[in-house]
């Protein structure tokens, strides 16, 4: 299973950017999908995820500015960040929790960059 996100980027503070991300390889079924992202010197912490029960979950710094949506026949997760923040600088990563052939595993994406700019 391989994750790939792109859509990172430099952007002025107040400005937009969208996150894509979608899994592909030998997928039965997308249990949970979303973004998690770390900042320098702080813990990787989550952004905006569907649960397994397809509810959505934002963290509250990101409430009423990012929107998390997918398309389950690609396996593809958006995350739309508005009103974008200095302190939303961090690497991005894509999660996903996925049921293969060979059972249920947790996988991420590779780093996307987001620097908001002052």
């Amino acid at each position: 299973v391989q994750l790939q996100a792109s859509g990172g980027g430099l952007v002025q503070a107040g400005g937009s950017l969208r996150l894509s991300c979608a899994a592909s390889g030998s997928i039965f079924s997308v249990n949970a999908m979303g973004w998690y992202r770390q900042a320098p010197g702080k813990q990787r912490e989550l952004v905006a995820a569907f649960t397994s029960g397809g509810s959505t979950n934002y963290a509250d710094s990101v409430k009423g500015r990012f929107t998390i949506s997918r398309v389950n026949a690609k396996n593809t997760v958006y995350l739309q960040m508005n009103s974008l923040k200095p302190e939303d600088t961090a690497v991005y990563y894509c999660n996903a929790v996925v049921h293969t052939g060979w059972g249920r595993g947790d996988y991420w994406g590779q780093e996307t960059l987001v620097t908001v700019s002052s």
